[in-house]
């Protein structure tokens, strides 16, 4: 095809290459692998439209004067100089045209007269490719391929030394991908192999999931298929259960006992543990191992085999099974194993009905489950579903999730096994403010940290059962007729009783109100605190106290205000006349707002601060008033407030038919504060 002509007169010193600009993708193997001819074949099968197809030693030849023989002659700091040059002049192509490259050329020239090979694959080169094919056709056939190729007169060679070469090849490129953010992918054809597919079909199907597959597009993709589920398979519960699987639900990890079953050199280990670590990229390279090293079919057996091999803790079989049999609660497994395996064995423990598996391990599935992804899977359930959620998980993979989750428990399993990193990201989560529990799986394992900083909590207590099966509170809780509530509000209906008393009257009712009905509705959480008698016991406080903010509506919600924050002294405390005087640092740490008014009229005040705050903020707001008229929370702005936005509650002592529009004596910010002769 037709390329950009170079300038030879700015040429001296090859451009560098714009890292993730466009996709190009090196098509190698050694010479007489059949890299030509593929690349003709795809051109046919692929097209252009989004395709450009290019010949290293094609561009070489165009682009040197004199051609390809004038390369030829040269030293090999001038071909080197030539062969930057050539993959600039592509990239540049590419980013003009915005389509996908697909170059064929050489990593090495290896004469067998020579002990070692002459690498010609240039930094350049390492800094454009995106993604490399390595073409592992079979040495018998590459010497077939070239004795018949006449065009292009090679050098003789033996079975052994093609072999020796196209192995060296590969262990070098692959670890050179790694150091440059290259995926990598040897195709071998195997037209026995049960099950294969042609090369031809192979790499065509690569190409159109490299041109489209990024890291944004996991990501969207992940939402995406969150969204299939939440809509169809759960039924929109109230209260999500999200649970990683490997060395969560069961202390096998399948990704492990994979690659011990086939016995191969490369493990997720040493992927994960290399200069990629645990990127987009590093899980993308991990999935195309598992193309590497099965096809479909046998894939789909080697993971029935791995499956068999999984025991999941009994503890969590029967909280899901508890789970299972209300329809309010849903369960979902994010995985950053084998999407596969782990719908098997969900399958024999008769739990896949009511379980869904999101993940990956094919190219097919469309997704790597990074940390990243499981944390914005977490606050869409959360932000975007208005869903509880409960988040189960071990390893610092599972930290993004932990912390967008209502509820967050560390899943601790055997010291020997267990995440090594754990303890020290741990500890950094909470200091930033992750509120978490742990559990032991099995029992007689030794904590992480320690129980003061991350609590013990058995998922087989009913006290825990009962928090998470539980039905999230109604969204309108009026004390109503209630004895206790009678008694609390005729204080504060006693037209003899104004300025302290009537605040004291105000600052109980925010108590019971907290006491009483908040704690239902936001949850607790529980804690170890000293016993007077020397020995450690479990205390209780709503959770997340600490990140929980109280803001009294100005002036007439500040004693009601006061009396909440008796009962959550953890809590922060501020105040607000107008919406615009809250603070936003406040308002980005906090986990829950609780909005308190002593009177709710028409609404119109409450809904204006619920507003600026859902501009920005999607927490759970509570809105708690010692009466509300009636009407506000049937008709009008607040009541369709109430409707839409189930992270809204509203927890009042009374409701009253009466049209609030008190003035001088009647209003109860001058009956609060003595102010009445003031109006």
């Amino acid at each position: 095809m037709a390329l950009r002509q170079l300038d030879h007169s700015t040429a001296s010193e090859p451009q560098s290459v714009p890292r993730g600009k466009p996709i190009i993708v090196g098509l190698y193997g050694i010479p007489g692998s059949g890299k030509s001819t593929l690349l003709k074949q795809l051109e046919q099968e692929v097209g252009h439209e989004a395709f450009a197809f290019y010949d290293g030693s094609q561009v070489i030849d165009g682009a040197v004067p004199g051609g390809l023989k004038a390369f030829q002659a040269m030293g090999k700091q001038d071909q080197d100089h030539w062969r930057q040059c050539a993959i600039s002049t592509i990239v540049k192509n590419c980013e003009d045209s915005r389509k996908v490259g697909v170059v064929a050329g050489h990593y090495m020239l290896w004469s067998e007269k020579e002990a070692a090979g002459e690498i010609i694959c240039t930094q350049n080169d390492l800094a454009s490719y995106t993604h490399i094919l390595y073409l592992e056709t079979r040495p018998e056939v590459v010497i077939g391929q070239r004795l018949g190729d006449l065009d292009r007169p090679r050098e003789s060679a033996t079975v052994n030394h093609l072999r020796r070469w196209q192995q060296q090849e590969k262990d070098q490129l692959r670890q050179l991908c790694r150091e440059h953010d290259i995926l990598f992918l040897p195709i071998s054809p195997h037209p026995t192999r049960v099950g294969e597919v042609s090369t031809l079909t192979k790499v065509s199907l690569l190409l159109r999931d490299f041109q489209y597959h990024s890291e944004k597009y996991n990501a969207e993709y992940a939402k995406t298929k969150l969204d299939e589920v939440v809509g169809a398979s759960l039924g929109r519960p109230e209260t999500v259960l999200v649970l990683d699987a490997d060395k969560t639900l069961a202390a096998e990890d399948t990704g492990t006992l994979f690659w011990q079953m086939v016995s191969a050199k490369q493990t997720l280990k040493t992927l994960f543990g290399g200069p990629l670590r645990y990127s987009y990229t590093a899980f993308r390279q991990a999935t195309l191992l598992y193309e590497e090293i099965a096809n479909d079919w046998e894939y789909e057996g080697l993971c029935q085999a791995v499956a068999a091999k999984v025991t999941l803790h009994p503890e969590l079989v029967s909280l899901l099974q508890k789970a299972a049999d209300v329809k309010h609660v849903g369960v979902i497994v994010l995985t950053s194993g084998l999407r596969r395996v782990w719908e098997m064995v969900l399958k024999t423990a008769n739990l896949s009905r009511n379980v869904t598996v999101i993940g990956g391990g094919r190219l097919a599935d469309g997704i790597v489950m990074t940390r990243t992804v499981k944390g914005a899977l977490v606050s869409r359930l959360r932000e975007h579903h208005q869903m509880h959620v409960w988040a189960f998980g071990d390893s610092p993979l599972d930290l993004d999730m932990l912390k967008a989750a209502d509820q967050a428990i560390v899943v601790v399993g055997d010291e020997q096994t267990r995440s090594q990193s754990m303890e020290t990201e741990l500890t950094t989560a909470i200091n930033d403010g992750l509120e978490a529990r742990q559990v032991l799986l099995p029992s007689n394992v030794s904590p992480r940290l320690d129980i003061i900083k991350i609590p013990l909590v058995k998922v087989t207590e009913e006290d825990f059962i009962e928090s998470v099966l539980r039905r999230r509170s109604p969204r309108v809780i009026i004390a109503g007729d209630r004895t206790s509530a009678k008694l609390l509000m005729t204080p504060t209906r006693n037209a003899d009783l104004a300025g302290p008393a009537l605040r004291t009257a105000h600052r109980q009712i925010g108590w019971y109100l907290a006491t009483e009905f908040l704690a239902d509705v936001i949850g607790l959480e529980k804690y170890t605190i000293p016993h007077v008698l020397g020995h450690s016991v479990s205390g209780y406080r709503l959770a997340h106290e600490r990140q929980t903010l109280i803001i009294a509506l100005m002036r007439g919600g500040e004693p009601m205000a006061m009396g909440v924050n008796d009962a959550f002294p953890s809590a922060s405390l501020a105040h607000a006349k107008h919406p615009d005087e809250m603070v936003p640092q406040n308002l980005h740490r906090a986990r829950t707002v609780i909005l308190v008014d002593s009177v709710i009229n028409t609404g119109k005040s409450v809904v204006e601060f619920v507003r600026h705050i859902r501009e920005q903020y999607p927490i759970p707001i509570v809105v708690v008033a010692n009466v509300v008229q009636d009407q506000s929370i049937l008709h009008g702005q607040l009541a369709q407030i109430l409707d839409n936005d189930t992270k809204i509650n509203l927890v009042a002592l009374r409701l009253s038919k009466t049209n609030f529009t008190g003035s001088g004596s009647t209003d109860t910010g001058n009956r609060l504060f003595n102010t009445t002769h003031l109006d």
